[in-house]
């Protein structure tokens, strides 16, 4: 059995398969780069859950194969829970900076909160993980993993804003400091592939 997951993510797609695997050993898991190339739905709807959804059903009525998908953030308090859903591009078009866009969305981050003291500068991921099947069927689970955002970057781990982030269920370490094992074990991401991975493997065994 094959399923896509519809992303092109290289470190997003290696903490999926790895995290998918533990209970879906059985299934073949291919990302976009492995299907023939498709227009990719433009990220616009206003929840997670939203846009994990436009992204499995895009993947599914291109390619015909069970799509996995999922759109994740940093809600931050101070901030009225942005970037949220516009976390990826928090920090708009590159234009003429030559820093990547994970340095350029964190250091956009860090000017915006410089003056909020250490007691408000709480955040949380969430991770909307959703499943479309060809026949209709759809699941979608929702991950979080709560902490504060730090006002230096630490680590060279994971990605996006990783490097600013300190886990409650970790603390003294960036989420980019951490294990694979580790940051597995409490991520956002890892707690909604863990809930739903179980419920996609039944879901395919049963067609």
């Amino acid at each position: 059995m094959k399923l896509l997951v519809a992303s092109r993510n290289a470190k997003k797609l290696e903490e999926m398969e790895r995290i998918l695997a533990e209970h879906l050993d059985e299934v073949q898991v291919v990302g976009l780069d492995d299907v023939a190339d498709f227009d990719e739905p433009v990220e616009d709807q206003p929840t997670f859950e939203g846009n994990a959804l436009l992204k499995a059903r895009a993947g599914v009525a291109a390619t015909g194969l069970p799509t996995l998908a999922d759109d994740s953030g940093l809600c931050v308090d101070a901030l009225n829970g942005m970037p949220g859903v516009l976390s990826a591009r928090w920090s708009g078009p590159q234009g003429e900076s030559t820093l990547g866009k994970d340095d350029r969305n964190n250091q956009l981050l860090l000017a915006q909160l410089d003056d909020v003291p250490e007691a408000r500068r709480t955040a949380h991921f969430t991770c909307a993980v959703a499943l479309v099947h060809p026949d209709g069927r759809e699941l979608v689970v929702e991950g979080r993993m709560d902490g504060t955002v730090l006002r230096e970057v630490r680590g060279s781990g994971g990605f996006g804003y990783d490097v600013l982030f300190v886990a409650d269920d970790r603390p003294g370490l960036t989420t980019a400091e951490l294990s694979r094992e580790d940051k597995d074990a409490i991520s956002h991401r890892g707690r909604a592939l863990r809930e739903i991975a179980p419920l996609v493997g039944a879901l395919l065994r049963s067609t």
